[in-house]
């Protein structure tokens, strides 16, 4: 019986060796860069500053506004206002906290659940506290091609803080986005509502120290150009249009 038996006892060690072997040659990875971890909130956890217990409603100027959106929307499907009205709490409250998207729920005639599934999944709702001003450098690559790493170093330096943390006077809150859909004019930070553009260390420094000082600070480009043309002047277009008539037969 052990004869019969061992040409596939035999066989079966040496799967065994090669399977063993082939484990341990080292793969060649497409890719060595390391995962870079969210700063985006997924739980909840009462905390004094962010609990069920504190209380939050819409002002009267707000609950206009937010009638105005339900109006946009059939009665059934007034569940479709979830967002507008998440960011409109926000704007009002200055950041997503559990009661807001109560409220909202209670609103909206919704489980809270199916709120929390929407503000835990957009990032744009901030589930912290935040400064006053909210700088969101975008760092995708058309902007870390423009040199955007020297402008999160810049403001870092200047504000005394890192990514993700807010000056201890609640006035700045620095994060780093993905994508914020000027890559023409980049590097690009966007201030609360407003983007900057074309930015340099310099040129962040100095904005910085406006809002410090209470300042409009300019929205736009701050490279002198009007929108996005290009910087060295127009290269297309540059003379006059045709006329009506233009390279069309007479007899017409």
């Amino acid at each position: 019986m052990f004869a019969r038996l061992r040409p596939a006892l035999s066989a079966i060690s040496t799967a065994t060796r090669i399977t063993s072997a082939t484990q341990n040659i080292s793969l060649r990875r497409i890719s060595s860069t390391g995962a870079a971890c969210s700063e985006a909130i997924f739980v909840h956890r009462d905390t004094p500053e962010n609990n069920p217990s504190l209380p939050f409603e819409f002002d009267a100027k707000n609950k206009e506004e937010a009638k105005k959106v339900l109006a946009k929307y059939p009665p059934q499907y007034k569940k479709a206002a979830m967002i507008p009205l998440l960011h409109l709490a926000q704007k009002q409250h200055g950041w997503t906290s559990i009661s807001v998207m109560n409220y909202v729920a209670k609103f909206l005639e919704v489980p809270p659940m199916r709120v929390y599934e929407v503000a835990t999944f957009y990032t744009m709702f901030n589930r912290n506290p935040v400064g006053k001003y909210l700088l969101q450098v975008c760092t995708t690559t058309p902007c870390e091609l423009c040199g955007a790493s020297k402008i999160v170093e810049a403001a870092e330096k200047h504000l005394g803080i890192k990514v993700g943390e807010t000056t201890p006077d609640k006035l700045f809150t620095l994060v780093e986005v993905e994508c914020a859909g000027a890559c023409v004019n980049a590097p690009v930070i966007s201030v609360n509502d407003d983007y900057v553009e074309d930015l340099t260390p310099e040129a962040t420094v100095k904005m910085l120290d406006d809002l410090k000082a209470g300042k409009q600070v300019t929205c736009g480009p701050v490279s002198g150009r009007n929108n996005c043309e290009p910087l060295g002047g127009p290269t297309t277009l540059t003379t006059p249009p045709p006329g009506p008539g233009f390279m069309v037969r007479d007899d017409l």
